[in-house]
C-alpha cells in the first residue's frame, strides 16, 4: 500500500498515496493500530503514533500522503460522523482508516479495501478484500501464494 503499484502504464504512486477508505476488521486486541502504525511508518512518519479509541480520529500530514485513522468503537450511533468531519475526511486525496466501521453504518461508503486480522498462533493473518477499482493494484503488489521454506542445508 505505501510502494510503486503497477498501473499499466509504469509505476504509478501506491494506493496510500492517491486516496481511499480501508476498513480494519478483527477483535478487540487484534492489531489494527499496530497495522496503522506500521503503515504510517512506511509512509515516513517518524512521530509517535496514537491509538484514537478517546480521540475518535488522528490524523497524519505526510509528505506522501494525508492520513486520518478512525475508531469508531466508543461511537452510540452512526450520525456521531457527521461531528467528525467524516464528508471532509473523505475528501478522494486522503487515505482514511477505520477501525470498527460496522459502528458507522449507513453513513459510511462501501471500503476501497477491508482487511481482516486475526489472531493465529503467535501471530496474525491477514486477508485483504479489496473493491473492484484496487484489485488489480493489489493484485500485483501481493504474493498470490506463501513463499516456499527455505532449503535444508
Amino acid at each position: 500500500m505505501c510502494g510503486p503499484r503497477a498501473t499499466g502504464q509504469g509505476n504509478g504512486p501506491g494506493l496510500a498515496r492517491t486516496g481511499g477508505l480501508v476498513f480494519l476488521l478483527g477483535d478487540l486486541g487484534a492489531g489494527k493500530t499496530t497495522l496503522v502504525r506500521g503503515l504510517l511508518r512506511g509512509l515516513g512518519h517518524r512521530g509517535s503514533v496514537r491509538s484514537p479509541t478517546y480521540t475518535l480520529v488522528e490524523s497524519y500530514d505526510l509528505p506522501a500522503a494525508r492520513v486520518h485513522h478512525l475508531d469508531l468503537y466508543r461511537i452510540a450511533d452512526p450520525d456521531e460522523l457527521e461531528f467528525l468531519g467524516i464528508r471532509d475526511l473523505l475528501d478522494d486525496t486522503s487515505l482514511v482508516l477505520v477501525e470498527w466501521p460496522a459502528r458507522g453504518a449507513g453513513v459510511l461508503p462501501p471500503p476501497d479495501l477491508s482487511v481482516h486480522i486475526r489472531h493465529q498462533r503467535d501471530g496474525r493473518v491477514l486477508a485483504f478484500e479489496p473493491a473492484a477499482a484496487w484489485q488489480p493494484a493489489l493484485a500485483a503488489r501481493l504474493p498470490q501464494t506463501p513463499p516456499p521454506p527455505p532449503a535444508a542445508d
